[in-house]
């Protein structure tokens, strides 16, 4: 019997692991060997940017819904606060009638009008007891005052109770344009599975070589900001953010989202942005595209879900999507829409 050959070992591409997706960013690993031939280059790439900016979409709006959610949760603990002080007002006038009630018994009965108040509805019993003229002078000032902190906090308890059902809302829709960004990148992941090895690495490599871009931007000492006041400020803080990773939802410090890049960069010029881009769209002075200056905001898509900070010679700096690094990229590299000076 002849020697059985011994078999080659795998080649390092089919053992490699791939950690860097394409542009949108998730993880690249090496799956299991399928029957289904592996998708082309271009098709992937096609549906998976398609897929990234709808993901992108949804995060302003995610963004949208947290910061509306954010508000409702300070102004329902302001009415909350408002009704317990309410209550407690309350509490000491009906103290107060108690003891006139007192005073009336030890001097051989209680009037009619105290009697009621002290009864465990007294808005109902204030509204009869004006209606049947029962309320005596000697009472009269306390009861309207009872009756007027009454309403106060009936009106109070209403709105509480309305501004807790529109948290109750903004919630369940914080939630749901999470599952959709979720759904959206994992949709990405799964494609981006099944490209072939040699894909995969192509990609890689364009990856890595615009992440060695970006952080040779990152290390420029001090750059040079052609422009001054609150303007220079937000840039120079847009440049040390270079390298950084796009995280949805965040405003920094360790990564961003495309607004929250522009709102920090702001803020750090003392000036306050709204939290979505489209809300920071009406957050200036419209700008001609032949009249931009470094500093101001660019905007893209026609829904104007993207942002960026201009940095002059046709540049900005953005934070990209997921799985890629705040960027310096040229403002024609997307869908132009215009520019606002805040």
């Amino acid at each position: 019997m002849g020697k059985r050959r011994k078999p080659s070992p795998p080649s390092r591409a089919r053992l490699a692991v791939l950690t860097t997706a394409m542009a949108g960013g998730v993880v690249l690993t090496a799956g299991p060997a399928q029957a289904e031939p592996a998708p082309g280059l271009a098709s992937v790439k096609e549906e998976v940017d398609r897929l990234n900016e709808e993901a992108e979409q949804s995060i302003e709006r995610y963004n949208g819904f947290q910061e509306k959610q954010q508000k409702l949760q300070g102004e329902a603990s302001r009415i909350q606060e408002k009704v317990a002080r309410g209550q407690d007002a309350m509490n000491e006038l009906r103290t107060q009638l108690g003891g006139v009630a007192a005073d009336q018994y030890r001097n051989g009965g209680i009037d009619p009008s105290v009697q009621l108040m002290l009864d465990s509805d007294p808005g109902a019993y204030l509204a009869r007891a004006a209606a049947q003229n029962q309320v005596v002078d000697s009472q009269a000032a306390l009861l309207r005052q009872a009756l007027a902190e009454q309403r106060r906090l009936d009106q109070d308890r209403a709105e509480a109770t309305a501004t807790l059902g529109q948290l109750d809302q903004a919630a369940a829709a914080l939630a749901g344009e999470k599952k959709a960004v979720q759904d959206k990148l994992a949709k990405a992941q799964a494609l981006l599975n099944r490209l072939s090895a040699a894909d995969r690495a192509r990609i890689n490599a364009q990856e890595a070589a615009a992440t060695r871009a970006s952080r040779s931007a990152a290390e420029r000492p001090d750059p040079a900001v052609p422009a001054s006041g609150r303007a220079a400020a937000a840039i120079r803080f847009a440049y040390a953010q270079l390298g950084k990773p796009y995280v949805w939802g965040a405003t920094g410090p360790s990564g961003f989202d495309c607004s929250g890049l522009t709102g920090a960069a702001y803020r750090a010029a003392d000036v306050k942005l709204p939290r979505v881009s489209q809300a920071q769209w009406n957050a200036g002075a419209r700008v001609a595209r032949a009249d931009l200056q470094p500093g101001d905001l660019v905007f893209f898509y026609g829904d104007l879900h993207h942002v960026g900070l201009y940095i002059g010679d046709g540049k900005m700096i953005h934070a990209p999507r997921t799985g890629k690094n705040v960027e310096i990229l040229p403002i024609d590299a997307m869908p132009y829409v215009g520019a606002v000076r805040p």
